[in-house]
């Protein structure tokens, strides 16, 4: 048993945006459970999802998960769930208003990042509240990253 103080950090990641970091600029995260179905559920212990061109909106007092593909799953037949439905994000009020805030006024965007399984066994979805990035702001990051990685080979030769 751990100790009390203690935090336990055991995420296993199902599947990660990994192009949202270069596409935008991460303001803020949030983290949001989902509101899934039974074969949904065993669908993403399987390592089966994609978030890659998947978007948020709020709608009414909601936030609504749009365009992420989770397959269906195999063993469920006719009990299955629809690939691509909308899928709803569990968020306080007070978090809600702050994004329909932000998105509304301040034209940001919000982002999945990645869906994950906490230590209590929840599928938890990290949201990011994001701008888009103009043209040049990529080409910096791009320029920032392959420097980085030069230098990280001129450090190992030189020992």
């Amino acid at each position: 048993m751990a100790p009390k103080g203690s935090e336990r950090t055991i995420k296993k990641i199902v599947a990660e945006n990994r192009k949202a970091r270069f596409n935008y600029e991460i303001v803020d995260t949030y983290e949001a459970g989902l509101v899934l179905t039974g074969t949904e559920v065993k669908s993403l212990r399987d390592g089966k999802a994609n978030i890659a061109e998947s978007y948020a909106s709020d709608e009414g007092e909601e936030i609504w998960l749009i365009n992420s593909h989770l397959p269906e799953y195999l063993q469920a037949n006719r009990f299955n769930h629809e690939p691509r439905r909308r899928r709803k994000l569990l968020l306080s009020k007070r978090e809600i208003n702050r994004l329909r805030a932000s998105i509304n006024r301040e034209g940001m965007t919000l982002v999945p990042l990645k869906i994950y399984f906490n230590d209590k066994g929840r599928a938890k979805l990290e949201l990011a509240l994001a701008k888009g990035k103009k043209l040049h702001d990529k080409r910096e990051s791009e320029k920032e990253r392959d420097w980085n990685r030069q230098k990280g080979r001129l450090l190992r030769e030189r020992g």
